[in-house]
């Protein structure tokens, strides 16, 4: 797709950074939550305590091109209450553009900690989407590594979408499940607009975590931890389905390094005060 597209949403309301109230730093078209892990965490938690309607994106390379080159889901992102940054590239970018501390807050991180602590800390949580082969393996080894989560519901959704009667269906059940988080596995950017359009809707903090879902499950091997904090998983990830991501690599990587080292370099020769 051409670089030449107008970027959108490049600037945000003084109303919005009030609501979220969240340190932020902008990433190529994407405003990006500039929070440690462990604060990111307890922020959600915190969210999921008082039952509050919160949308927590889990973005990457992928995501941030997806925002840059469709206004539609830029907008969704723009509307998040929080969009951690997954990928290594996204914590470079933000150390080089002044928040030196950041770190990775990835899914598969997100769903463990919050699993160990909403078991601590008396959360229900559901489990929304992906397939229920998936689901009950799931549970299996989260009954296991986490014998005191409260596991309101785990709930397939159909790949067609639902009809209004069938949504209000998902909400009333989430809402009498008592949950306070909703772990989101559709795909993105499916998961995102879900989330967008049930934002005041559902009373709990959603969670889209796309992949973490089979890979927690066992279905899809974690990539060690060295090859994580090096900022290669998308090539060990590659390795295992080469048909599937060759393309969409392809697609993003590219223009992905261009506009992020036009943003450095502008932020290097040309500082300019954050966007939070």
């Amino acid at each position: 797709m051409p670089l030449s597209q107008p970027k959108v949403l490049s600037t945000q309301s003084s109303t919005t950074l009030i609501g979220k109230a969240l340190p932020e730093q902008r990433v190529i078209n994407t405003t990006v939550t500039a929070l440690r892990f462990n604060n990111a965490m307890s922020t959600i938690l915190q969210w999921a305590h008082g039952r509050e309607s919160k949308a927590v994106c889990v973005a990457n390379v992928h995501m941030l091109m997806e925002a840059y080159w469709r206004p539609e889901f830029a907008h969704n992102l723009q509307n998040a209450d929080m969009v951690t940054p997954d990928g290594m590239p996204l914590v470079w970018m933000m150390k080089l553009l002044g928040y030196k501390g950041q770190n990775r807050v990835a899914g598969m991180d997100i769903l463990q900690s919050l699993c160990q602590k909403a078991s601590a800390e008396n959360i229900k949580v559901f489990f929304l989407g992906s397939q229920q082969a998936i689901l009950d393996q799931m549970r299996t080894r989260l009954e296991k590594d986490y014998p005191n989560l409260d596991i309101a519901a785990m709930k397939p959704l159909p790949f067609r979408p639902l009809t209004p009667s069938e949504d209000e269906a998902v909400i009333q059940e989430i809402h009498e499940s008592g949950a306070g988080l909703v772990f989101v596995s559709l795909g993105c950017p499916k998961q995102e607009q879900w989330m967008a359009e049930h934002q005041g809707k559902v009373q709990a903090v959603m969670i889209g975590l796309g992949g973490a879902f089979p890979v927690y499950a066992g279905l899809k091997k974690w990539a060690p931890r060295w090859v994580r904090q090096a900022g290669l998983e998308w090539l060990y990830r590659l390795v295992q389905e080469p048909r599937r991501l060759f393309g969409r690599y392809f697609q993003t990587i590219p223009p992905f390094l261009f506009l992020a080292s036009v943003q450095v370099l502008a932020h290097r020769f040309m500082p300019q005060t954050r966007d939070c």
